[in-house]
């Protein structure tokens, strides 16, 4: 559940006060129910669990005008940061995490300073140097997968997608440190979320009982 946790985290902390369905839309915005788990349900439990966890407060206002039952706003405490930023960084950090969470976390690293950003990368690589020399104590990838049989293959694998991580990590390192994007403490920060009311041309269209607006 880590990835859905960071995600609705991260969407309410951006709005600073948010119901579910401003959270939902926003995460299908993002395009996070294609890579990830956010679907309306998941959404709608997370938001509840980490209210009940502390992680977040639930506000009951008052129904729209056009009628219907209360809403409920979400707002981060102090205790939801903490959580948010702790899975940013061990996401960023740990080779061997779910691509649903390493996305997420990619998503809202702007939210550290700059120099951390890349003090956490940095990490991320020593950890891939580090699997992949415990792999080729076993397997030489100069000698090909075939030394093993067709179980080489599977070493292989290994071997090309902590390559492939590496490199992508290292791209991202230098762009970082060359002055992309904007990060915490440098200016207006990149909009990423949907105002009150904006529509949103990826929405699914997928109602839900608790689609609430």
């Amino acid at each position: 559940m880590s990835a859905i946790r960071l995600l609705v985290l991260g969407a309410v902390r951006q709005h600073g006060r948010a119901h579910g369905y401003q959270v939902r839309n926003d995460l299908e915005y993002w395009g996070a129910h294609e890579w990830s788990n956010a679907k309306p349900g998941s959404i709608y439990h997370a938001l509840k669990q980490m209210a009940k966890q502390g992680l977040l407060i639930a506000h009951e206002i008052a129904p729209s005008t056009a009628g219907g039952p209360p809403r409920t706003e979400y707002e981060i405490t102090e205790a939801g940061e903490a959580e948010c930023f702790r899975l940013v960084r061990e996401a960023l950090t740990s080779y061997d995490q779910k691509m649903d969470l390493k996305s997420a976390a990619i998503g809202f690293i702007v939210e550290l300073p700059r120099a951390e950003a890349v003090a956490l990368l940095k990490e991320r690589i020593r950890g891939i140097e580090q699997w992949r020399s415990s792999v080729t104590e076993h397997y030489v990838p100069e000698d090909g997968p075939e030394q093993l049989g067709h179980i080489g293959e599977i070493m292989n694998l290994w071997i090309h997608t902590a390559d492939a991580e590496a490199e992508w990590t290292q791209g991202l390192i230098a762009r970082i440190e060359g002055g992309a994007y904007t990060f915490a403490g440098e200016g207006e920060p990149f909009v990423g979320i949907l105002a009150e009311g904006e529509k949103n041309p990826y929405a699914t269209g997928e109602t839900h009982p608790e689609d609430v607006h």
